[in-house]
């Protein structure tokens, strides 16, 4: 099953509500987050908006197109890419994701699962895009290929396990690491997320304000 879900960039509107959800010690742990003032959060929100290794989107619900507000009355969760240089290769990039749903009652709907997939389709369709803003002091020249996709996740969260590996997501390695976590891959290549990757339904899922 898939849920309609709106993804939108992460604003300074919506630092109140975030603050407000990483007040809680079980989301801090789940997130290996450290506990942040307003005001430091506020700064961390301007970090992941403006630097160019970062892509953050806010997971919204459905919410009247008519009403303006709406998507800060319907957030639910939050949705991240980090780009990083690949430890061996200086012309090779990964693109570590993570993802939160913060709504104990927006759990278990498809939520997820169905920001996930938007999330690699925006990456997927916007590739080059998000590799030609990404700056790097030690790397001079073109910008770097993007190798991977993965996700760290602690061997304990099977919710989160499966939820990367429904949509295609590989572990690697044979187990733990030595912080009890697990990696999970999905490689990029020519066409390596297209129509037919997206399941029936899926246009019900959309990002919106992309270019602001």
């Amino acid at each position: 099953m898939t849920t309609t879900v709106r993804l939108v960039p992460y604003t300074a509107e919506h630092v109140p509500t975030y603050y407000s959800w990483m007040q809680n010690e079980a989301l801090r742990k789940a997130t290996a987050s450290e506990p942040l003032t307003l005001a430091e959060e506020y700064a961390m929100q301007r970090s992941w908006r403006c630097d160019a290794d970062k892509l953050t989107f806010i997971i919204c619900a459905p919410a009247p197109p008519s009403d303006p507000a709406g998507h800060i009355a319907s957030m639910v969760g939050d949705v991240n890419l980090f780009l990083s240089a690949h430890e061996h290769d200086a012309g090779v990039a990964v693109g570590e994701i993570e993802l939160m749903v913060a709504e104990p009652a927006s759990r278990g709907r498809g939520m997820g699962r169905g920001a996930l997939r938007a999330f690699v389709t925006y990456i997927a369709r916007h590739t080059d895009e998000v590799m030609g803003e990404w700056s790097h002091p030690d790397r001079p020249g073109p910008p770097p290929r993007l190798d991977h996709l993965r996700a760290i996740i602690d061997a304990e969260n099977a919710v989160s396990i499966r939820l990367f590996e429904s949509v295609g997501f590989a572990r690697t390695g044979e187990g733990p690491n030595y912080f009890g976590e697990l990696q999970f891959r999905l490689a990029v290549r020519d066409g390596w997320w297209g129509e037919e990757d997206v399941p029936e339904g899926y246009g019900e899922a959309v990002v919106i304000g992309l270019e602001s």
